[in-house]
């Protein structure tokens, strides 16, 4: 259990407004739990492996560094491409748009475990290159094309690794992986990537916390 209000405001040496409204912050995200006629339960509880969010939208630096791993990128491949019916079927684009294709291996604690592979609209992500693919894409978006990033329709499933996959990364025993796919869209509604994370699966555990609505039938 956490303290009462009233002695929150003691501790911290507030107003009740800013303690209830932390307190929503906490219920919202799952750390904490409101029982009737009780006190504030803590119900966070940490895991050992790297926890990637599937309810919010973050880089993978921003994951590494939140779970305090060690890590780096190389970039395989990013090349123009237009296109073709098979892509736009995969990725939502549309048959002709110009398209980045970017690959990057992504290192945890010096071992190869995610290839990342992003299709990324021109049009919006211009002047892309390898040395912003190897540090952070969405940085170079949203801090120097003032790219608002506002939402992703994502699929979670489990595949049968590919050539490519056993080419890049460490799969050790495995011949399958977890692969997160995902159209991301701006601020005016624009799909601007298409992602595909491709983790391999006894290293990485996938998180989100949900609350049930009543059902009115």
């Amino acid at each position: 259990m956490i303290p009462s209000e009233h002695d929150l405001m003691k501790i911290y040496d507030c107003t009740r407004t800013p303690i209830r409204r932390a307190l929503a912050e906490l219920i919202n995200h799952g750390y904490v739990q409101v029982r009737q006629g009780s006190r504030v339960r803590v119900i966070y509880e940490p895991v050992e492996r790297n926890i990637f969010k599937i309810g919010g939208i973050e880089s993978f630096k921003e994951a590494a560094v939140r779970n305090g791993f060690t890590y780096s990128t190389k970039v395989v491949q990013l090349e123009k491409i237009i296109a073709n019916e098979e892509v736009a079927t995969r990725t939502g684009f549309k048959v002709g748009d110009k398209l980045y294709d970017v690959r990057r291996v992504r290192y945890i604690n010096d071992k190869a475990l995610i290839l990342d592979k992003n299709y990324f609209l021109i049009s919006v992500a211009r002047d892309l290159t390898e040395e912003i693919a190897q540090k952070s894409i969405y940085d170079y978006l949203e801090n120097e094309l003032k790219i608002k990033i506002m939402t992703s329709k994502r699929t979670m499933t489990a595949e049968l690794a590919t050539n490519e996959d056993k080419k890049y990364l460490e799969l050790s025993d495995y011949n399958c992986l977890v692969v997160v796919s995902g159209r991301v869209f701006n601020s005016d509604g624009i799909q601007f990537e298409y992602t595909e994370s491709r983790h391999r699966p006894d290293y990485f555990c996938f998180e989100d916390t949900a609350t049930r609505h009543k059902f009115i039938g």
